[in-house]
């Protein structure tokens, strides 16, 4: 066939093509899957491919955050034990509500842009309404907007958000206002052995006061904090060096009073964000952002940039 027929003949399909229906077009395009929606699995329960990403979300219907991910692209599984941004603690001055979140019924529906709404309801001993939105921003980054309607009046309330990794992600650390030793300079700071077990890095004084108001000494479970220099911005990094991956967790100045970690070589290899961290009034709603991202060879510069981008993307909280 000669160049001039085999011109004809393409030109002809894509004149067919052009004349087909509006409708039939739209249809065409609304049939092709999201690869970054939330797949309904089970009761109340979702999966996700995001070809980056796959893994599960409040699986098999309980108050779970994401579970058996794994990083395609290196075949590398991410979470361990409670898995990834997951809702843990919920406190007010003094008073824990419950042994955590995961452990409450809840609600769980599929959004229109194929995200996931999490709905913790009112009870006799929780007088607030938790919610929580998972929405993929990329195929490798995570946001999750906390929601909390107070029903009375809540002193300092706070949603302990929690992400345990498994075992490659050996470096842990956070990005504080001044490093040891160097007056003025912000920088990572390594969670290392010698600080303590469990560390946890406060946005301001206020925040540490928060830490200490008696909510981490019940039982079981409770915790003594070292308390660590201020962050400069809520970044926390967990390094898994063999799998050259980064995973990233970040919120807004405004939104986290803290990140917490224990050091670096302690089992659990967790990082979780202390959310909100003010009073709220009966009938009072507020939000709180966090961002999780999982990428390879992310260096310290690039994390900034990242952070900075996201902030900017909500409107520069």
């Amino acid at each position: 066939m000669d160049a001039i027929k085999r011109h004809a003949i393409f030109a002809g399909l894509a004149l067919t093509q052009a004349m087909l229906p509006i409708s039939r077009v739209n249809a065409q395009l609304a049939a092709k899957p999201n690869p970054l929606a939330f797949i309904p699995a089970g009761t109340n329960g979702f999966t996700f491919d995001t070809g980056v990403l796959r893994g599960k979300l409040h699986a098999d219907g309980k108050s779970k955050g994401l579970s058996e991910v794994v990083h395609i692209p290196t075949g590398t599984r991410l979470d361990s034990s409670m898995g990834l941004f997951g809702h843990y603690r919920v406190f007010t001055a003094n008073k824990r509500y419950g042994i955590g979140a995961w452990d409450w019924p809840s609600e769980a529906k599929l959004q229109a842009d194929g995200g996931v709404h999490v709905r913790w309801l009112v009870t006799r001993d929780r007088p607030f309404e938790l919610d929580a939105t998972y929405h993929w921003a990329a195929p490798d980054v995570l946001d999750v907007i906390t929601t909390v309607q107070a029903k009375t009046n809540l002193a300092n309330f706070e949603s302990f958000l929690a992400s345990y990794f498994t075992e490659g992600f050996t470096n842990s650390l956070a990005y504080v206002a001044e490093l040891p030793g160097k007056p003025g300079v912000a920088g990572f700071l390594a969670a290392e052995p010698k600080f303590g077990t469990w560390l946890t890095f406060p946005r301001d004084d206020a925040a540490m006061a928060i830490f200490r108001d008696g909510r981490w000494t019940m039982p079981p479970s409770p915790v003594e904090w070292v308390q660590m220099p201020r962050l400069a911005k809520p970044i926390g990094i967990r390094r898994n060096s063999a799998a050259g991956l980064t995973a990233i967790v970040i919120s807004p100045p405004r939104d986290a009073f803290a990140l917490c970690t224990p050091q670096q070589s302690e089992g659990h290899r967790s990082m979780y964000v202390s959310l909100f961290g003010r009073g709220l009034k009966a009938g009072q709603t507020a939000r709180a952002h966090a961002r999780l991202l999982i990428a390879a060879q992310l260096t310290d510069a690039k994390v900034l940039e990242v952070y900075q981008t996201y902030l900017e993307s909500l409107g520069g909280r």
